[in-house]
């Protein structure tokens, strides 16, 4: 069996930054797994620009952004797999992984970090009634075959929810010469970002109808048409508010769900709100020298935010590693989110292993205009951030100081919370 220091599951933004970090961080004996036959990950179909802006400090597509990464990892001649599936992760970090040239192979790690990304919410997922015709995808789906395979789904377009593969796919399908009807969203909120509603649907003239969802799909061989209704406080119907649209493809951006069987398969505890691993400040899960970090740990909005979180996981693995990673101190600090923040990365913060600075990443479970981000230490207020407007579509973070926490050294929970203005 080979051994290896790090071993990376996924070389996409995730795997490709937090193996590069490793590697300036000292450690010598690392390889990446990925299944696809080439590196980069979902970037790869993503040929739109707005990659980059935070890391790079200039606008990339994803392809450029990807590489950027790949050449590091090159560089820093890290060792690679291509094509290759990992289908099981031992509790003693055995990974038991297959591909053409070796067929079934296992690696003994001393490190894993789990970057597999996310996948989409599938129709079956929706309970949509009707038939089940083709031209029916994910948006994901229409992404990689509009973008990479040269084909083009369809003519004429609805798409349900407006997540940000939804909002760039309405962009997108409208330049290769579809006709995007509608864009149907079942919350009275947008899930993707607002450069994205204004790019791709405003400057389109592409219409978005919040709280509306497919209550109908109509066609046997291939879709005909689809009726959109509006939906109550529940999500239910309003009978009469019904709409039907002729179209030949609907598209589904209606959420991405964190790639986590090979996780759950080794123990991870897994956090219910993100169905993602539950972590440390370490982003380490609840088995020792297991890290996680980018779509798999939480779905991210920007790529940038995947490869500032990529490198603290690579960093620690690392250390780890080298034995310098410290040893729990007993004196965990729990992160609370509650009025309005659905949850929190990390989840717990010991005070005496955490990096001098210390982002927490959180999104909000709804639209708030003219509100205070506040953070309570215990009882104690200690950041109170007016927000004209915070979005679900949208993720947000706090930061804290070592020296900070270091001056409360009997705190017990920080409380993260909406109040408004």
């Amino acid at each position: 069996m080979k051994s290896y220091d790090i071993v990376v599951i996924g070389g996409g933004p995730a795997g490709l930054a937090a193996a590069a970090a490793a590697k300036r961080s000292g450690i010598d004996s690392i390889l990446i797994l990925e299944r696809d036959k080439e590196l980069g990950g979902i970037l790869n179909q993503c040929i739109h620009n707005g990659f980059g802006l935070h890391t790079f400090k200039e606008e990339l597509t994803g392809p450029e952004y990807a590489r950027r990464f790949i050449e590091q990892v090159q560089e820093l001649e890290i060792e690679y797999c291509l094509d290759t599936m990992v289908i099981d992760i031992s509790h003693e970090k055995v990974v038991t992984a297959m591909n053409r040239e070796e067929g079934l192979f296992e690696i003994q790690a001393k490190a894993v970090i789990l970057a597999m990304g996310c996948r989409e919410r599938s129709r079956g997922a929706l309970n949509i009634p009707g038939y089940r015709p083709a031209g029916i995808y994910s948006a994901g789906t229409a992404q990689r075959l509009v973008n990479m395979e040269g084909f083009m789904p369809g003519r004429e377009v609805v798409i349900l929810g407006s997540g940000d593969i939804g909002l760039i796919m309405a962009r997108r399908m409208t330049l290769e010469g579809a006709k995007v009807k509608v864009v149907a969203e079942l919350m009275p909120y947008s899930g993707g970002l607002k450069r994205n509603i204004v790019q791709c649907l405003d400057d389109f003239g592409i219409p978005l109808k919040l709280s509306h969802t497919v209550v109908e799909i109509r066609g046997k061989e291939r879709l005909t048409g689809i009726t959109l209704a509006q939906v109550d406080g529940k999500g239910k119907p309003i009978p009469g508010t019904e709409e039907d649209y002729d179209c030949d493809t609907l598209l589904l951006s209606v959420g991405l769900i964190p790639e986590n069987e090979l996780s759950r398969g080794m123990g991870v505890d897994i956090e219910p709100v993100t169905s993602g691993p539950s972590v440390n400040e370490s982003l380490e899960t609840n088995i020792d020298g297991v890290f996680a970090c980018g779509n798999v740990l939480h779905v991210h909005d920007l790529v940038d935010y995947v490869s500032e979180e990529a490198a603290v996981a690579g960093e620690n693995a690392a250390k780890y590693v080298k034995g310098i990673l410290p040893e729990n101190s007993g004196k965990e600090i729990k992160l609370v989110p509650t009025d309005g923040v659905r949850y929190t990365v990390p989840k717990t913060i010991d005070p005496e292993r955490m990096a001098e600075e210390l982002t927490v990443r959180f999104r909000v479970g709804n639209v708030y205009k003219n509100c205070f981000v506040s953070v309570y230490f215990d009882d104690e207020r200690v950041v109170h951030r007016k927000r004209p407007v915070v979005a679900p579509g949208e993720m947000e973070n706090v930061k804290f100081k070592k020296t900070q926490l270091a001056s409360y050294p009997d705190l017990k929970t920080i409380t993260l919370k909406i109040e408004e203005a």
